[in-house]
């Protein structure tokens, strides 16, 4: 899309060249429809600062939001904490991505979700487990997919399906286990992927068919063997194949080493 054909300021008047109290600045660059800091179209003031960084500091406390957010882009980071509690949250949200870890801290509880996702993503691993009950399941998932993974069993029982399957991918094998059994067969589905042949069987009987399409296709014989009678016609299809009753099931669903049961 295309910039618009006016300039207009945040207040909604016409940007007058002219009178603009920047243009006696040595060294500025600007340009009308493109780079200014007065237009009130964010993208012609973050081009201003990005052409202009030296200057960006001095606008850090402008009246319109887009300028103090531009601005804190290219300001120097010695500028930024007197705007970690600006009141708008796009100001705070520039300034999260900037902001030094000891800093970043003091934003864990910000009030906005987006400025808190900002920091869950940049935040070290060894200071994230602050956020790990975060009222928003988005910034639960963000802590999720980089907390260490000794950690990551304190959040197995998360409110949030989608982050209990982020943490189903992750988490060690240990605790993996328990995960078995959560309510969401999606959950349960990511975690049987991952647990050692040895436990499948417990899983036999599972309400969902693809989990129990799962244990056919890995399981070991006397699991495989109930599979057989199954209510899903995909499942019993795998079971038979891996008895050696039916069409063969393709090569990858097979173990690649030591034949089709597992020891």
């Amino acid at each position: 899309m295309s910039d618009p054909d006016e300039a207009i300021d945040w207040q909604g008047n016409a940007v007058v060249c002219e009178a603009c109290s920047e243009r006696g600045i040595s060294g500025l660059r600007c340009e009308p429809l493109h780079a200014c800091m007065h237009d009130r179209y964010a993208k012609r003031v973050d081009r201003f600062f990005r052409w202009n960084p030296q200057i960006a500091k001095d606008y850090l406390q402008h009246g319109y939001f887009e300028v103090r957010a531009c601005a804190a882009r290219y300001a120097d980071i010695f500028h930024l904490p007197a705007l970690m509690n600006d009141p708008d949250e796009t100001v705070r949200w520039a300034v999260a991505q900037r902001l030094p870890q000891r800093y970043l801290l003091r934003m864990i509880h910000d009030p906005h979700r987006e400025v808190r996702i900002r920091v869950a993503a940049r935040l070290e691993e060894r200071n994230l487990s602050a956020m790990m009950h975060d009222a928003d399941y988005y910034v639960r998932l963000e802590v999720a997919r980089r907390l260490p993974k000794g950690l990551l069993p304190l959040m197995m029982h998360d409110a949030d399906v989608e982050v209990r399957r982020v943490v189903a991918k992750r988490i060690g094998v240990d605790a993996l286990v328990k995960m078995l059994q959560d309510d969401d067969p999606g959950v349960r589905l990511d975690a049987i992927q991952r647990v050692p042949v040895s436990i499948l069987s417990v899983l036999v009987d599972d309400s969902d068919w693809r989990i129990r399409y799962e244990v056919a296709a890995r399981g070991d014989k006397e699991a495989v063997i109930r599979l057989l009678a199954d209510e899903d016609d995909e499942v019993r299809r795998c079971a038979a194949a891996r008895l050696g009753k039916g069409e063969l099931v393709s090569r990858q669903r097979l173990p690649a080493e030591g034949g089709i049961w597992p020891e």
